[in-house]
């Protein structure tokens, strides 16, 4: 069926709730039960219903709230970006609505349709490759929202994207024009966008700059527990790496502390890098060397991306920022001699 000639009457019907219960539902009305609530809800999404209600510009802010779906709440990546989305949201006067699916596609899409009725606009973030469909299904295009670091090609929606791939890049030829070889990766999930890019950014740099060497690729999960089994790995190699790349900071915090365990000096022995830049980063010991993201002012701008989106579509305006990371070099990749190039930053 189609969602344009659904009624809310139709909508009774399925979920088998009388027209002021629906109606009740989707705007967020305290006297419905969650079980009846899920139940519009169900029916709804299955019958394509858009209410009226979301059709209005966002300027209008009728419940003045933000409803952000993110992957997961844990760590300091997510901690961070959740203070740069609060400081808009309070600079606005503006409340949140926060659901987080721990990766699990079926809770993603319970979390975005208990959004709607809720909620003025969306944030969404959602990497994860093998959930385009899932996600497209979920997403109501009367409802204002905006991605973040999500691969949802054709939708048409605003994303705000890290540049993955190309610091990646940057950070591969800081370690080679250091003078560093034997560089091993500690990749994140497999199904994760992020890790994807920043993956195939390791592996172009390899074939450009050493085309004798052979990609060296460890599995890793985004967590310190992953990069500290990568790095006893590492340690129990016959020919250990001169130089270690980790797809985030917290996979290479873990490796770190795997070296520390062992007695090996980084970046004496070798080399360890990052990306994201967390607060910790620049507080451990050798401070990390990292690729930068912003990630609160990510998330500000994010949301400001929604709020200040036209209220019209326009052509002119780019349906994805790709924003570009920026390379820290710290202490874990200064190497003494023989060690080629030198770069000094925060």
């Amino acid at each position: 069926m189609s969602g344009v000639n659904i009624t809310i009457k139709d909508v009774a019907r399925r979920a088998n709730v009388s027209v002021a219960t629906v109606s009740r539902a989707l705007n967020g009305h305290e006297n419905v039960t969650e079980a009846v609530r899920q139940r519009v809800f169900s029916a709804a999404h299955e019958l394509r219903y858009s209410p009226h209600h979301a059709a209005r510009s966002l300027s209008s802010r009728r419940t003045r709230t933000i409803g952000v779906v993110l992957p997961d709440l844990y760590g300091e990546f997510f901690s961070e970006l959740m203070r740069g989305i609060d400081q808009v949201a309070r600079e606005r006067g503006l409340h949140l609505l926060v659901s987080s699916y721990h990766g699990n596609p079926e809770e993603q899409g319970v979390a975005l349709r208990a959004m709607r009725g809720r909620v003025d606009g969306l944030l969404v973030m959602s990497p994860y490759l093998d959930n385009v469909d899932g996600l497209a299904d979920n997403l109501s295009h009367s409802m204002p929202a905006v991605l973040l670091n999500t691969h949802l090609p054709g939708a048409g929606i605003p994303t705000l994207s890290i540049d993955n791939y190309g610091g990646a890049r940057t950070l591969m030829r800081h370690l080679i024009e250091s003078g560093y070889r034997r560089i091993a990766f500690i990749a994140g999930p497999e199904d994760n966008f992020d890790a994807h890019e920043r993956l195939r950014g390791y592996g172009d740099a390899i074939a450009e700059a050493l085309p004798d060497a052979k990609p060296w690729i460890l599995p890793g999960d985004f967590d310190e527990a992953s990069g500290h089994r990568a790095g006893r790995e590492l340690l129990a190699s016959k020919q250990r790496p001169d130089a270690v790349f980790a797809a985030n900071d917290m996979m290479a915090l873990g490796c770190l502390f795997a070296f520390n365990q062992a007695g090996l000096q980084v970046p004496g022995d070798v080399a360890l890098a990052g990306f994201d830049d967390i607060p910790l980063s620049r507080y451990v010991h050798p401070s990390l060397t990292t690729m930068r993201v912003d990630i609160t002012e990510f998330g500000g701008r994010a949301l400001r991306a929604l709020l200040d989106r036209p209220e019209q579509d326009d052509a002119t305006v780019p349906t994805e920022i790709l924003l570009a990371p920026e390379l820290i070099v710290r202490e874990s990749t200064r190497a003494e001699a023989p060690r080629q190039a030198r770069t000094d930053s925060s």
